[in-house]
């Protein structure tokens, strides 16, 4: 079986919920995983030491198994964007980059899975933009290459075995969060489109500090979707921390969500949905 935990919005800094965040640490090795996705969002205002803390965690992570990670607006330096030029690089991401990874690193192979990421926080940005002024750094999009990139890298060869799990990360929710009322993506119908189109089998993304398990069903596909909660003390309506655990067989899929207990300082299983492959 492959296992894959799915982590989002930890905001390492004054919203981090410590004793949430130190018991997935201690637990995590339990978990046995295969892979750990990371879907964005590690600091809350891109400064050095909440970065230095979140590569903490990954280095820590990463010695029980492989990591996969995406930025979160939140990791995106947008005030810096007048200085994104070809000469001087991505700066809004080059505290990310210099402490975390790649923007989008190369896609990751695991046992059962190929796991690839697309960008969707890009700061201030035309391809982001709504009506809505609260929305201009904060939803995001999905580019054409990017998701042209996605597609290539589950299309198979370069190590990728044929029934392997074509997971895809993104940062923002992909689906209307059930208590903000609100999408994530600022185009979401064609983005829907465009992940069926990519040939994943299963999205994960967080943004919406709502945890969730759907599908999306377009175009004679469905592809399962993973929300991630928050691991900081802003969930929507006062919901615990938590994170997503996804279990894959030959034949199936199963989703779990994972909440913190205050009292015991672990994390249970809360909901957990199965699906057929």
């Amino acid at each position: 079986m492959t296992t894959l935990v799915h982590l989002s919005d930890l905001h390492f800094g004054g919203l981090a919920d410590i004793p949430a965040v130190e018991a997935v640490e201690e637990g995590l090795a339990a978990l046995r995983p295969t892979g750990i996705i990371v879907s964005g969002d590690f600091c809350q205002r891109a400064r050095a030491g909440e970065f230095q803390r979140a590569r903490a965690f990954l280095r820590a992570a990463a010695r029980i198994a492989p990591v996969y990670t995406v930025a979160g607006n939140h990791d995106v330096q947008w005030w810096r964007e007048p200085f994104d030029v070809p000469l001087l690089g991505r700066a809004r991401l080059a505290k990310y980059r210099r402490y975390l990874a790649d923007d989008v690193p190369p896609r990751l192979l695991v046992d059962g899975a190929v796991i690839c990421g697309a960008a969707s926080a890009h700061g201030l940005s035309w391809g982001s933009m709504t009506w809505n002024p609260r929305d201009l750094t904060v939803r995001g999009h999905l580019p054409k290459a990017e998701m042209a990139r996605a597609a290539a890298a589950f299309a198979g060869g370069n190590g990728a075995k044929g029934g392997a799990l074509r997971v895809l990360v993104v940062h923002h929710n992909v689906l209307k969060g059930h208590i903000s009322g609100r999408w994530g993506l600022a185009r979401p119908v064609a983005a829907l489109h465009a992940i069926v189109a990519s040939g994943a089998d299963v999205v994960c993304c967080g943004h919406d500090h709502e945890e969730g398990i759907g599908t999306i069903e377009l175009d004679g596909r469905r592809v399962i979707v993973s929300t991630a909660g928050t691991l900081s003390t802003r969930g929507r309506n006062h919901r615990p921390p938590s994170f997503n655990v996804l279990q894959v067989t030959s034949a199936a899929i199963r989703v779990e969500i994972h909440g913190f207990e205050r009292g015991s300082g672990t994390f249970t299983v809360l909901e957990g949905r199965d699906f057929a492959r």
